[in-house]
């Protein structure tokens, strides 16, 4: 109930619901009360704040900070795990096996094959439970793209127990113990990711996948035209930032880099 509780909050405190909250609140008052100079500003502000998120240079100066902690793995010690975090998923037999894996969760599948084919020899590991209407796990559709590109299911052991990144990181170590291995998850997602597995005596070395904030050159219509493909690289900021407040609340804060 605390989980369902927690992402539900959290949900609504992403930009897109708040700003939608926000922009509805100064519609109740500019129609049904005297509130008229509050709701105009609200409206004004939730209008202001929309745009400037749903803006590529505004977006994504807010988002590279958190996604360059680490640069993508090029090589190094070789490791006998590669472990890549569960994100959004569906399951539809009928489609594509990549269709299913939602955002975040296909660059993390796609990168974490990557790495194991750097690694022979490694084992592949899917971390991520079943979602409350779904009869597939997060960790086994992973599994499941990753036997589709050729992986075979020998290599790959899935996790399907934890709920959430912390979760994850207690499952990891129990399957592994203290030796190194790759850590595959969203650059964004990836300093916060850490500390959840320092923090369980694990030695993670960091291996970034869905890099989104954007540096390389766009057409200049795209920086300048709201679009809810920034819009979302804001959530991501917002999302991780909330992410980062409850991980110092629950006294698991610390500095990823150390």
């Amino acid at each position: 109930m605390l989980f369902i509780l927690k992402k539900f909050i959290g949900g609504l405190l992403l930009p897109l619901p708040f700003l939608l909250l926000v922009i509805g609140l100064a519609i109740l008052l500019l129609w049904f009360t005297r509130w008229q100079k509050t709701g105009k500003a609200l409206l004004t502000a939730g209008w202001l704040v929309l745009l400037l998120l749903s803006l590529q240079p505004v977006a994504d100066r807010l988002l590279k900070p958190i996604e360059d902690s680490w640069p993508t793995w090029r090589g190094g010690a070789q490791v006998n795990y590669v472990v890549v975090l569960g994100g959004g998923y569906t399951w539809n037999p009928d489609w594509a096996p990549s269709s299913n894996l939602i955002n975040n969760s296909l660059p993390r599948v796609t990168e974490g094959i990557r790495l194991w084919q750097a690694n022979p020899g490694a084992k592949l590991i899917f971390t991520g439970a079943r979602a409350m209407t779904n009869s597939v796990s997060t960790a086994e559709a992973g599994a499941r793209v990753a036997e589709s590109l050729g992986v075979p299911r020998s290599a790959i052991i899935t996790l399907d127990s934890p709920k959430d990144t912390e979760e994850e990181a207690a499952a990891v170590a129990k399957t592994i113990g203290k030796q190194p291995f790759l850590l595959v998850t969203s650059a964004s997602h990836l300093p916060r990711a850490v500390i959840f597995f320092r923090n369980a005596g694990l030695n993670p070395v960091p291996a970034p996948a869905n890099q989104m904030a954007i540096e390389s050159p766009l057409n200049p219509w795209e920086k300048i035209v709201p679009s809810p493909l920034w819009l979302m690289h804001s959530d991501r900021v917002w999302y991780e930032t909330l992410g980062r407040a409850w991980q110092w609340l629950k006294g698991s804060s610390g500095n990823p880099g150390e």
